[in-house]
């Protein structure tokens, strides 16, 4: 081995500083995971990351499935992580003007979203429902005029059925809303809703973790679930039931299909049931014209043998496509033939 490489190598036992596992975790996650991440970081932390990953050196396998499991099992344990709304925002206050601190807590606190509007159409139609049942109708008639058309339809449906008709018809009624009425509707929904609905609702870790795995190939994927099957066999068995993966793509129903196949370059699509189990090739190529069907199998009888990080690389766009329609509203995508919808 080169003296400089030996210059560079980290010792498997270092002791890290934050940006350094930051750094690794990064790399680990590679350009096209860890794309989303990097964008919700500020100059500051891009930088101390970015200068950390620089001076990395050669990293161990060793080091970073430890680091990594370790991170795992922290994320996955019932005590979570530290910290809360609060305190997050004391330290926020130390050293941001007031104005940003309250545009990012407003962001921690409700669901995502740029205003108080788009963070209501991604409040569950139950949770939504609930609340506004106990409002004034023509208050309920403001919110819902001013979310999404698909979403209002989803709280309309729940409400009670005269009360929806009184909403209703308030809706077909109404105008231009004064500016300063808007206002306190939102203010009321940003003090009494959005902060009483960010100390019930908190996500829970298991679920971010399986959407971090869903990000893996299957090889990693296996080899992290069967070190946290070791450490903690209830949270691998929550984790798992809570993963969306490849194969549960044959529970969309016919239009999710179809609208599934038209955001899915060919090439990939073609690559993706390749190294598919017959019954998954059989599922897609039911929905397809037989003229396609066909030219799809001669696609892959031509294409030979396949890598298997391809096969796993293509599946997961197909995940992670099929996740950006549902997030969209285009398509329902559920873990089972129930009527449980994900949420992602």
């Amino acid at each position: 081995m080169a003296p400089n490489a030996l210059a560079t190598r980290i010792p498997t036992k270092r002791v890290l500083t934050g940006p350094e596992r930051s750094a690794i975790l990064m790399l680990a996650l590679g350009e096209q995971h860890g794309a989303a991440i990097w964008k919700q970081l500020d100059e500051d932390e891009i930088r101390d990351i970015s200068h950390a990953m620089s001076n990395l050196g050669n990293i161990e396998s060793e080091m970073v499935e430890n680091m990594l499991v370790e991170f795992v099992s922290k994320m996955s344990s019932a005590g979570a992580l530290m910290g809360n709304v609060e305190s997050t925002e004391r330290i926020l206050t130390g050293f941001l003007p007031k104005d940003r601190v309250e545009q990012i807590m407003e962001e921690i606190r409700g669901p995502a979203g740029r205003n108080m509007w788009e963070k209501l159409s991604n409040v569950q139609e139950q949770v939504l429902a609930n609340y506004l049942k106990n409002e004034y109708p023509q208050t309920v008639a403001v919110v819902l005029s001013k979310i999404r058309a698909e979403h209002a339809a989803r709280v309309l449906a729940i409400l009670p059925d005269e009360f929806a008709l009184d909403v209703v018809k308030r809706m077909l009624t109404i105008e231009s809303v004064q500016k300063d009425i808007i206002e306190r509707v939102e203010q009321t929904l940003r003090t009494e809703f959005m902060s009483n609905l960010s100390q019930t609702s908190r996500r829970d870790a298991h679920e971010m973790i399986a959407e971090i795995f869903n990000a893996f190939d299957r090889q990693t994927e296996t080899r992290f679930l069967t070190a946290l099957e070791e450490d903690n066999r209830d949270s691998a068995d929550r984790i798992k039931a809570l993963m969306f993966t490849f194969d549960d793509l044959m529970r969309l129903d016919a239009a999710a299909v179809q609208t599934l196949l038209r955001n899915v370059a060919r090439d990939r699509l073609t690559v993706a049931l390749k190294g598919a189990t017959q019954a998954v090739r059989d599922f897609f190529m039911s929905h397809m014209s037989q003229r396609a069907g066909k030219m799809l199998a001669d696609d892959m009888g031509a294409m030979g043998p396949v890598r298997m990080r391809d096969v796993d690389e293509a599946q997961s766009h197909m995940v992670m496509v099929a996740k950006d329609l549902a997030a969209k509203g285009e398509i329902m995508i559920t873990k089972n033939r129930s009527d449980d919808e994900l949420v992602f």
